[in-house]
C-alpha cells in the first residue's frame, strides 16, 4: 500500500511539473479593470476625443490567454480563433454586423462552438488595458498589433476626429440613417484607468435601461390568448407597462417573471419615468 501511495504521489508530483493539461488547467488570470462609458452631452466639445462607431455586440476582453466575456465567464470560440492573438490583453467586441446582435448572441453563447458560424464573426478592438500612454498612444500601439498579427478576423475599430459639434452631428446622422448604433468617444489625451468617467462617452439617438419583469399583461383583439405587455420594475421601484417593440414569437412564449430586459426609451416624463418605451431584448448574462 506504501508503495503505490509513493508512486502515485510521484506521478502527480511530475504531472505537476509538466504545467498546464486538461486535468490541471492553468487558473484563469485576472480579467483587467474595463473602461465603461458614460453619455455624452451637448457641453463636452468632441474636438478633443477620438470618435467610433457604436457596435451592437457582444463586450470581449482577452486575457492574453482566453477569450472572455466582461462577466470573466470564458468564451467558448474555436481554437483556431484565438490562435496568433497578442500575449497581452484586449478589449473589444465581437461582431457580424449591424442589425446582427441576436445572431451573434446565439453564436458567441455555445459551448460547443460551431466553426462555420464563428468564421463570420470579427473581434473589434478599441483598447488596451490597462496599458500606459494616453489613448492616442494605446490606439496607436493597438493598429500596430493588429497589423503584426495579420488575422483577418481581428480588426482595430476605426478611429476618426471631429472638428466640432456641428461636423459630430453630421457623422452621428450618417452612422445611424445607415442602420448604426450611434458613435463612441475616446478622449484622445486620457491615461487608461477603469471605471465610467466623461473619458469614453456613448452617443445614441435613444436611452435604454434595464428593468424586471414583474407581471405579464394580457392581450386583447388581435393579441387575445398571447401577451399584450410586460408589467416591468424599474431600478428605484417604480413599475412600468411595456408593449411595443415585442414579436409575435415574444408574445406567445414571453420572457419569463423574474427576467431582466433591456428597452429603449426616449427622454422622460414629468414624473421621471421613461417615455415612449419599447422592449428591447432579454438581458443575456455571460
Amino acid at each position: 500500500m506504501d508503495s503505490t501511495r509513493n508512486w502515485a504521489s510521484k506521478l502527480l508530483a511530475g504531472l505537476l511539473l509538466l504545467g498546464p493539461s486538461p486535468y490541471f488547467p492553468a487558473a484563469a488570470a485576472p480579467l483587467p479593470g474595463l473602461i465603461h462609458a458614460g453619455l455624452y452631452h451637448a457641453d463636452i466639445d468632441p474636438a478633443g476625443y477620438w470618435v467610433s462607431e457604436k457596435l451592437d455586440g457582444v463586450r470581449a476582453v482577452w486575457d492574453g490567454q482566453q477569450l472572455r466575456f466582461r462577466s470573466g465567464r470564458p468564451i467558448a470560440a474555436p481554437a483556431w480563433f484565438t490562435r496568433g492573438f497578442p500575449a497581452r490583453a484586449l478589449d473589444g467586441e465581437l461582431w457580424l454586423g449591424r442589425g446582427q446582435f441576436e445572431r451573434l448572441s446565439g453564436i458567441v453563447r455555445r459551448d460547443m462552438p460551431d466553426a462555420a458560424e464563428w468564421h463570420q464573426v470579427r473581434y473589434m478592438l478599441y483598447e488596451l488595458p490597462e496599458a500606459s500612454g494616453d489613448f492616442s498612444e494605446r490606439h496607436a500601439a493597438l493598429l500596430r498589433l493588429v497589423k503584426e498579427a495579420a488575422l483577418p478576423h481581428l480588426q482595430a475599430l476605426e478611429q476618426f476626429r471631429v472638428a466640432d459639434r456641428q461636423d459630430l452631428t453630421r457623422k452621428f446622422d450618417s452612422v445611424v440613417n445607415d442602420g448604426g448604433e450611434g458613435l463612441m468617444l475616446h478622449r484622445a489625451d486620457a491615461p487608461y484607468h477603469a471605471g465610467r468617467s466623461d473619458d469614453l462617452l456613448k452617443m445614441k439617438p435613444w436611452d435604454d435601461a434595464e428593468a424586471v419583469v414583474v407581471a405579464h399583461e394580457p392581450g386583447h383583439g388581435k393579441y387575445a390568448g398571447k401577451l399584450g405587455a410586460l408589467r416591468v420594475r424599474l431600478a428605484d421601484g417604480r413599475q412600468l407597462r411595456i408593449g411595443s417593440g415585442l414579436t409575435d414569437a415574444q408574445r406567445a412564449d414571453p420572457p419569463a417573471v423574474g427576467s431582466t430586459i433591456t428597452f429603449r426609451y426616449r427622454g422622460q416624463t414629468g414624473t421621471g419615468l421613461p417615455r415612449f418605451a419599447t422592449f428591447l431584448r432579454v438581458r443575456e448574462v455571460y
